[in-house]
């Protein structure tokens, strides 16, 4: 999705032959993936700790459901980290709380520093519903946080076309939501979302429902584009390949009421080409152990119902 509020803004949607169209996105694959820079995150420096986090809601008929319970995490700044578990186990209430839209009923988040208390407009926040505003273009849509914090047209709409470029839609900056395909669409959505350059992106599923093929095209724009700004990452999925192919920890959440079940580290190498990573022994090791983790979660939470 790509909401905005306040100072920022969350957004998303091609096919494959609009990507074999896209010269700028393929164009720096091999460089990126070439690229021996370092990729090291800074343990302990600035990023966001959950302390004890518990969330619950009420029913209609006043019943309490718990939806997370005493969740204790860290993650390091300039980490990309995956949310896996079954669904409705949490996993977007906790991007909710890291970005203020929900508090929590015990505990706390601390974001670089800070008890988060309100909105955090260091964030940005893009999810798998489209929320590109249907009577812009692609330019005023991508501009759109930045008009939001009052920097000026030019300069605004500059960076904002820096950043269609860097996502690929050179081109396209004119055409209207309605005139582009799926992929497109999420290409703009994540150029808004990176626009006003946050510090920390949440992204909840936001290639959950494309193709396999289109999916795997996206997972390496999302690295390049990680690569050069070097933010914080957390990534919901429940697409284990996928969060084995993009993270450097994938924390493994229990059926509800959610808590930390183990956090796994990604010990592939990087730059790290998400295609070809899924031949390494070391990726298909990973994979059954996450399975195995998820199994039992599933088990244990249909017992547990």
């Amino acid at each position: 999705m790509c909401v905005m509020w306040e100072n920022n803004s969350l957004a998303k949607r091609s096919d494959l032959n609009d990507l074999k169209k896209d010269r700028t996105s393929i164009g720096h694959v091999s460089t990126v993936f070439n690229d021996t820079s370092s990729y090291k995150y800074q343990a302990g420096s600035g990023g966001i700790r959950l302390e004890g986090v518990s969330k619950w809601f009420y029913r209609s008929q006043g019943e309490k459901v718990v939806a997370l319970s005493q969740i204790d995490l860290e993650i390091p700044k300039g980490a990309f980290v995956s949310l896996v578990g079954p669904s409705g186990c949490g996993k977007s209430t906790i991007l909710n709380c890291i970005a203020g839209f929900q508090y929590p009923d015990a505990g706390k988040v601390i974001f670089e520093g800070k008890e988060i208390r309100g909105l955090n407009v260091g964030i940005g926040y893009m999810t798998q519903k489209d929320y590109l505003l249907p009577w812009r273009d692609v330019l005023d849509n991508v501009w759109l946080p930045l008009q939001a914090r009052g920097i000026p047209t030019k300069e605004g709409k500059q960076r904002a076309l820096e950043y269609i470029k860097r996502v690929g839609l050179e081109g396209f900056e004119h055409n209207f939501p309605r005139e582009l395909s799926g992929g497109m669409l999420k290409r703009a959505a994540m150029a808004r979302t990176l626009v006003f350059h946050p510090s920390t992106l949440l992204m909840d599923e936001p290639f959950g429902n494309l193709d396999a093929q289109l999916k795997l095209q996206l997972q390496r724009e999302l690295l390049r584009i990680w690569h050069q700004e070097k933010q914080t990452v957390i990534f919901v999925t429940h697409d284990l390949e996928e969060a084995i192919a993009l993270s450097d920890m994938v924390v493994v959440l229990s059926g509800r009421p959610s808590s930390v079940k183990q956090v796994i580290h990604v010990d592939l190498p990087r730059p790290r080409d998400p295609i070809s990573i899924r031949f390494e022994p070391e990726f298909q090791r990973l994979h059954k152990e996450l399975w195995s983790l998820i199994d039992v979660t599933l088990e244990v939470d249909h017992e547990f119902h």
